[in-house]
């Protein structure tokens, strides 16, 4: 079976061929880094770091761009309102560009944690200005875009396009105008800014040809892709609420501009609910993922997220994170079995469970089944290991490979092991000697009345699936078997 994806744009299943032989360059719109991430950013950027992991495990040689937005989104969405990260700066009394790089390191802690791999390029929307203007130039010169009283314009009437991968008609485009009051100076409610005119005390402004102002929302994303990827990409990713306006827009000014297909495979993932509700920071229940990892392992979200394919919704609720540390615990919990297993005389044919996990992956990226899979490997794995013979080293070895190959390499819910089979008496060592030393720390803290510090130890712990108990004879540790 051959990979195939299912592209928004065709709304259909395709095979995938990349533009190049052997070679694919992915870019996915990265965070509006001014606030720490949210659940749904876990769930764009860890069904895309799968993607990823899986065209690599293909054989693909993948060039991952992922940029961070910060300036020019404003907070409509659209052509109005404040910069977010202006006003974000505003309320947390400092500029703009402390906040950008503040919350910029917040998102990669966040995803480091989860086990998301860096993107190969991650370009910044302000180390990119010369670029966008150039786009900008390019669009006004051919007359695809207009400038009014220092703000430039993309007009959609010269885009005879625009609406084909949202499926938005004109009507839908220019009520949608009409509903966030689109200023009065455009041509056409549906046009949308290229460059803004900024105010004497906007702090992120630069020189242009039309003034002093700054980039528009969406043309960082074309700018970016294709100085890094070229004029057509293979597949450009993003949130499913980001095919209209934002990725509508992307393709008419990049399509404008070089009279080529934008982009050939466009994937958009699902969003997130909580007990059945929209998740949303206006609704005042989006997840922030520090406050979740101070009581759940973080590899146990990814797993949560994984459990549902990347087009389908993801409620987020108690009872479905319970199931999924859970499960996790018994996928970690067979793999250090088989570590410290000795060799029998015993076999076990894994191939079909390794072919299952590739029909899955291939078909659409889909998680779940390949999960399944591995369960099900998990089992009869298990099953093998009870019989008295057990199982010979090349069984041993060709379970250890899959182990690794699905759930450390593409899945990423399982961590790396540098232990080989049968040394798992001496990754317990190597486990207790480095908690007899945080147990030392901890017992000092205590006696130094540093609570801080005490606590600082256990939390920390605890993220990482083992428990501290206190009682009268001392304490002591053990692992959570949710974590």
């Amino acid at each position: 079976m051959t990979l195939a994806i299912y592209n928004s744009l065709g709304r259909e299943k395709q095979p995938f061929t990349p533009l190049h032989p052997g070679m694919v360059g992915i870019y996915v719109c990265g965070p509006t880094v001014y606030g720490h991430a949210h659940l749904g950013h876990a769930k764009s950027y860890v069904s895309f770091d799968v993607v990823v992991r899986w065209l690599r495990q293909s054989g693909y040689r993948v060039k991952y761009v992922q940029n961070i937005t910060d300036v020019g989104h404003l907070s409509d969405d659209a052509d109005e309102g404040e910069d977010k990260i202006a006003r974000q700066a505003r309320l947390e009394k400092t500029d703009p560009m402390e906040i950008a790089q503040y919350y910029t390191r917040s998102f990669y802690e966040d995803m480091d944690r989860m086990g998301v791999l860096r993107p190969n390029i991650a370009p910044l929307a302000t180390g990119h200005i010369p670029e966008q203007i150039a786009l900008v130039e390019a669009l006004v010169k051919s007359g695809h875009a207009y400038e009014v009283n220092g703000n430039v314009y993309f007009s959609v009437e010269s885009f005879p396009g625009y609406g084909k991968l949202s499926g938005r008609t004109d009507l839908e485009a220019v009520q949608s105008g009409a509903r966030v009051g689109v200023r009065s100076e455009k041509r056409n409610p549906s046009d949308f800014a290229l460059w803004k005119k900024a105010e004497e005390s906007h702090l992120m402004q630069w020189s242009s040809p039309w003034g002093m102002g700054y980039p528009g929302w969406h043309l960082e994303c074309s700018a970016m892709s294709m100085k890094y990827l070229g004029e057509t990409i293979d597949i450009h990713g993003g949130g499913m609420e980001n095919r209209f306006p934002h990725h509508e827009c992307e393709i008419a000014q990049s399509e404008a501009a070089n009279g080529k297909p934008y982009v050939r495979y466009w994937m958009h993932n699902n969003m997130v609910t909580v007990n059945g509700t929209k998740m949303g920071k206006s609704l005042k229940n989006a997840v922030n993922l520090k406050e979740i990892f101070t009581t759940i392992n973080p590899l146990a979200i990814r797993f949560f997220i994984l459990q549902s394919h990347y087009r389908s919704p993801l409620d987020y609720s108690d009872a479905a994170i319970a199931a999924s540390t859970a499960g996790l615990q018994k996928l970690r919990e067979t793999r250090q079995r088989l570590q410290g297993a000795t060799a029998g005389t015993g076999a076990m044919n894994v191939a079909p469970f390794r072919e299952r996990f590739r029909e899955a992956m291939d078909d659409d990226f889909n998680t779940p089944v390949a999960i399944a899979a591995l369960f099900d490997f998990a089992k009869a794995l298990n099953a093998a290991l009870d019989r008295p013979e057990g199982l010979d080293q090349p069984s041993l070895g060709a379970a250890a490979d899959l182990f690794t190959m699905a759930g450390v390499d593409v899945l990423g819910i399982l961590e790396h092991d540098s232990g080989s089979i049968g040394n798992g008496a001496g990754d317990r060592q190597r486990l207790e000697g480095a908690m007899k030393v945080l147990m030392e720390l901890r017992s000092a803290a205590r006696s130094e009345k540093d609570f801080a510090t005490s606590d600082l130890i256990r939390d920390g712990l605890k993220a990482a699936g083992i428990e501290i108990k206190d009682t009268r004879e001392g304490a002591s540790w053990s692992a959570l078997s949710s974590q």
